[in-house]
């Protein structure tokens, strides 16, 4: 199974899910040069958030400390600890702030 992105061009592969690691981001570069924060849980779901930190300007959420709070999943930025939704991109610290999410998928390798 792999782990896919939609962008602008269509969907794009990211990796296999069996690279991911529940609790552990990786970072993916997309076509347009920014970067992607990939996440799956315990459940296998994944998820796909920007993986730049609107507080700092740094590409660091994929190093985030992954959690739950109130049954919503999110990712704190390594740096200052804002805690992103990883379903929403919502910053649970700072409503006003929020970061891009990417519809994710799983597809069967052929």
């Amino acid at each position: 199974m792999t782990v896919e992105l939609q962008v602008e061009q269509g969907w794009l592969t990211v990796c296999e899910l069996s690279a991911l690691i529940p609790g552990r981001g990786v970072a993916a570069l997309l076509p347009d040069g920014s970067q992607a924060a990939v996440f799956v849980d315990r459940a296998g779901r994944a998820y796909a958030i920007g993986n730049r930190d609107p507080f700092t300007g740094a590409q660091v959420l994929s190093r985030g400390l992954v959690g739950a709070t109130a049954g919503r999943p999110f990712v704190a930025s390594p740096l200052l600890k804002q805690r992103f939704d990883l379903e929403t991109g919502r910053c649970l610290d700072d409503e006003e702030v929020a970061v891009l999410t990417y519809p994710v998928r799983t597809a069967a390798t052929s």
